[in-house]
């Protein structure tokens, strides 16, 4: 190994590596939560019911993406110990859909603060919503995070190198 690979990265490789994981990951979501809100159009649509909410899964992405980077920041959902990979990709996904949740009252929250509703406003609004909507949204980040965790637990384990070796190149060792 060469002296010039055993140096820690640099800050602006360090900023290019974020940004390439946070697009990835947006990435990701974005692919999840507009292939739901297809799945809603299309089932609405079988009602007579116009669905035009389009944009907000591609906004949504891009806030669950810095949200992930942010829980892996705080080492939310790392166990310690050498569990076997579903175990550790379920336990995850369990705890980035709680830390999701939360982030959820806490932009219901804000957006009241910037309405002028104060934060009983955020309270309100939060209580007002239908348990079926808060389900339903619990279960798609749930089903989304399950894969997602399950990719990046395997790229820690095997080196995000090898795994990106692994995942894009064909067998022979040539770029697909």
């Amino acid at each position: 190994m060469s002296p010039a690979n055993t140096n820690p990265p640099g800050w602006r490789q360090k900023a290019v590596q974020e940004v390439i994981e946070y697009w990835i990951n947006f990435a990701y979501l974005a692919f999840f939560l507009v292939a739901f809100t297809w799945y809603r159009r299309l089932i609405l649509a079988a009602y007579h019911v116009q669905y035009t909410n389009y944009w907000f899964p591609l906004i949504e992405a891009a806030v669950l993406a810095k949200i992930i980077m942010i829980g892996d920041l705080l080492r939310l959902g790392r166990l310690k110990d050498q569990r076997p990979l579903i175990v550790v990709a379920l336990y995850r996904t369990v705890v980035f859909t709680i830390w999701v949740g939360a982030f959820s009252l806490l932009e219901d929250t804000v957006r009241s603060l910037f309405h002028g509703r104060g934060v009983l406003g955020g309270v309100e609004a939060i209580a007002h919503r239908d348990w079926h909507e808060v389900l339903a949204g619990c279960v798609v980040a749930f089903v989304a995070f399950v894969p997602f965790f399950a990719f990046k637990e395997m790229g820690r384990l095997l080196g995000e190198e090898k795994f990106r070796t692994l995942f894009w190149m064909r067998r022979g060792g040539t770029p697909q």
